[in-house]
């Protein structure tokens, strides 16, 4: 049960963080190309995150399946870029049945590259913040002698 938790919390983090991408990058960038002028009402950011969350749970798949149960440390950003790229292809083509442009296709696809690489910088950190708690040889690398963990 506990297993099963665990990739549910997954999915769900990896589609927020493509969400807050989704939100950051692609409503400043919507908002700079389609109304520079703040005329119209704002509603970029909001209507991105539900996009963009809706990848970061594609991309959670994607990444499962593709990537099995090797660690982050294992996997290049290429790799991440690349999945994240193929998301971004599959969300813009979906968007495009419901009457978004074909150009939103290159749109997603660059976004989904960017966000993909950010997972695995995200995920890096983490596993590298968890292990050196961890372990305490790895948690005295890089302190002199006598220094105390802070």
């Amino acid at each position: 049960m506990a297993r099963w938790l665990r990739r549910v919390r997954g999915v769900l983090v990896m589609g927020l963080v493509w969400g807050v991408a989704w939100a950051v990058v692609g409503g400043g960038i919507m908002e700079g190309i389609v109304d520079p002028h703040g005329e119209i009402l704002d509603m970029w950011p909001q209507t991105l995150t539900i996009i963009g969350f809706a990848g970061g749970v594609a991309f959670s798949a994607l990444l499962g399946l593709a990537a099995g149960r090797r660690r982050f440390a294992e996997l290049s950003f290429s790799h991440f870029a690349l999945w994240g790229a193929v998301a971004g292809v599959v969300q813009g083509l979906v968007a495009t049945k419901f009457g978004a442009p074909a150009a939103f296709v290159a749109f997603t696809t660059v976004v989904g590259t960017f966000a993909g690489c950010a997972c695995l910088a995200l995920a890096r950190m983490a596993e590298g913040r968890r292990s050196s708690h961890a372990d305490p040889e790895l948690a005295a690398v890089g302190r002199g002698d006598g220094e105390a963990r802070t």
